[in-house]
């Protein structure tokens, strides 16, 4: 969705090493924006995306205007794996991610799609898509980019104030501790323990779960194919971020 950063840029990398021509869709979707959420305050840094662009190596670039999304008469929604987690504190909003990617793929006509694992339910709510709608590309999730401190890089974290910015990184931290710990330790009281140092960090926590990497529903203890992944609320910003759930020696 544009102000481009290091995450973005690494899948053209990705792209550029497996396929011949990379093109980039940028487009600030309103369809996946609820009522009172931040689609007018959304970062949009569109000269700068395009040098960046330009600069990592991308062939073209494909940027529609506000009537993308106009008048359409269609919605594409993916069952079960929109309503819960993501979708269940934003309503709607899948459906707005599935439909848009749906038109972007129709229109660019992609061989392959790069996404980063960042959204981790995106991107699985797109492979669900893709796989049920026979669409015929390839799909690839490539890791998340973190800042020095392990920060997942987003568009939103420039909403962070500068002492907000320093308590952000507990998200990850969390995270790591759960994987450190997931075969020594209870599940149950692995997420009660990461929720209150969250919540002690100034987050207001919505989820913290540990997921079946698939079809997302929650687990009760870890196994391999698990995941983690949270949602807390800093400030006034959203942040969200996903990590392996069971620590591979």
């Amino acid at each position: 969705m544009g102000a481009l950063h290091a995450g973005h840029l690494s899948l053209i990398t990705a792209a550029k090493e497996e396929c011949d021509e990379v093109g980039v869709s940028i487009f600030v979707n309103p369809l996946q924006f609820g009522p009172h959420e931040d689609f007018s305050k959304y970062p949009r840094q569109e000269e700068r995306d395009l040098t960046l662009c330009e600069q990592a190596g991308a062939a073209w670039v494909f940027a529609p205007g506000p009537d993308f999304t106009r008048e359409l008469r269609t919605t594409v929604s993916v069952k079960r794996l929109s309503e819960r987690w993501e979708g269940k504190r934003r309503p709607g909003h899948f459906d707005g991610v599935a439909t848009i990617v749906s038109r972007l793929f129709g229109v660019t006509q992609p061989t392959v799609a790069y996404f980063g694992l960042k959204d981790y339910q995106q991107c699985r709510v797109i492979a669900a898509m893709v796989e049920d709608l026979a669409i015929p590309l390839r799909l690839r999730f490539c890791e998340t980019i973190r800042e020095p401190d392990g920060l997942a890089m987003s568009s939103r974290n420039a909403y962070l104030s500068e002492a907000n910015r320093e308590v952000a990184p507990w998200l990850n931290k969390v995270l790591v501790d759960i994987r450190t710990n997931s075969a020594k330790r209870d599940l149950k009281e692995l997420i009660e323990e990461g929720t209150r140092r969250l919540e002690e960090a100034g987050f207001e926590v919505d989820y913290l779960a540990v997921v079946d990497e698939v079809n997302l529903e929650p687990l009760e203890s870890i196994m391999a194919g698990a995941r983690s992944i949270v949602a807390a609320k800093l400030g006034s910003t959203w942040l969200i971020d996903n990590m392996e759930a069971s620590f591979m020696p």
